[in-house]
C-alpha cells in the first residue's frame, strides 16, 4: 500500500510511523473518497501528537489517485481488514488454549530475560510434563543447546552445540539476549564470566542453556524461580581464586609491603 501511495505523490510514512493507524486510515478513506483535504478537515481526521504536523501532512497528500489506484488500494484495504481480524481470531483460539498452561506462563515471567509470549512460545514446545525428559541434559540436547560431544585423550575441548528444536532455541537465544543486561542476577555474572573466555556469541548460547535448565526444574518441581545473584560463582573455591589473583598480582611487580606502605 506503501508503494501504491507513493506512486501517486502521497507520503503520509514520511510523518507516521503506521500507514494503518487510526489517523492514517481516516485520510486515506477521505482520499479515496475524492476529497480534496484542507488544513480544517485534517485537524477533524487528526487526533494526538499528529496535529502539530499539519502543515506538512498537507504537503503530503497533495496528491493524485486515479481511479486505477483508488480501486487497488481499497482492495489492499479490505486484504488488511481481513488479515487482521484472523489474526484477532488466532490471538484468541491461541489465548483459550492456554488457559492450563497460565500458571507456569506466570512461573516463567519470572525469569529475567523471559516475557509472557516468550513463556508462552516456550511452552508451547516443551509442554508442562517434564517426564518426558529423564533430565535437563536430554531437554537441553533436545532443545539444541547442549555443548557438542569433542573430547579427546580425556580432554573436553570447544565444540558446537548439537542439533535441536530451532524455535526453542532461537526464543531461548532471544530471552538471553535480554537477560544479560539486567546487572545484578546470576545471567548477568554467568555472561561477564564467560564473553571474555568464549565471545559474545557462545555466552549467550551458554545463558540459553542455563536459561532452560532453570525452567525444566522449575516445571518438573513446580517451584518458583529463584534468584541466585550476581556474586553466586564467587562462593566457591574462594582460595583458589585468592591465590589465582595474587600470582597476577605478583606478576605485575605487586610486593605486599609495598601496599602496606601505600595504605
Amino acid at each position: 500500500m506503501q508503494k501504491m501511495l507513493e506512486g501517486a505523490n502521497i507520503k503520509l510514512s514520511s510523518f507516521t510511523s503506521d500507514i494503518n493507524g487510526k489517523s492514517s486510515r481516516r485520510i486515506l478513506n477521505a482520499l479515496l473518497e475524492g476529497k480534496k483535504l484542507d488544513e480544517e478537515q485534517l485537524q477533524e481526521l487528526l487526533h494526538g501528537s499528529m496535529h502539530k504536523k499539519i502543515p506538512e501532512i498537507m504537503k503530503a497528500v497533495d496528491g493524485i489517485l486515479t481511479p486505477l489506484q483508488k480501486q487497488l488500494i481499497k482492495n489492499i484495504i479490505d486484504h488488511i481488514d481481513d488479515m487482521s481480524k484472523r489474526i484477532e481470531d488466532m490471538d484468541k483460539l491461541i489465548s483459550n488454549y492456554l488457559d492450563k498452561y497460565q500458571k507456569a506462563i506466570k512461573q516463567l515471567d519470572e525469569v529475567p530475560g523471559i516475557g509472557i509470549q516468550s513463556a508462552e512460545t516456550i511452552l508451547a514446545e516443551i509442554g508442562l510434563e517434564m517426564k518426558r525428559f529423564p533430565t535437563d541434559a536430554h531437554i537441553s540436547s533436545w532443545a539444541g543447546l547442549a555443548p557438542g560431544n569433542n573430547e579427546s585423550a580425556g580432554k573436553r575441548r570447544n565444540s558446537k552445540t548439537t542439533k535441536g528444536n530451532k524455535i526453542l532455541k532461537t526464543t531461548l537465544i532471544q530471552c538471553a539476549k535480554s537477560a544479560v543486561k539486567k546487572e545484578g542476577t546470576f545471567f548477568y555474572a554467568q555472561y561477564q564470566r564467560l564473553v571474555v573466555r568464549r565471545g559474545k556469541n557462545r555466552a549467550i548460547v551458554a545463558v540459553a542453556h542455563s536459561m532452560l535448565i532453570a525452567i525444566y526444574h522449575m516445571l518438573k518441581e513446580n517451584k518458583p524461580y529463584k534468584e541466585l545473584g550476581e556474586d553466586y560463582y564467587n562462593q566457591f573455591n574462594k582460595e583458589r581464586k585468592i591465590n589465582a589473583y595474587l600470582k597476577k598480582l605478583y606478576a605485575l611487580g605487586w610486593k605486599p609491603e609495598i601496599a602496606t606502605q601505600q595504605t
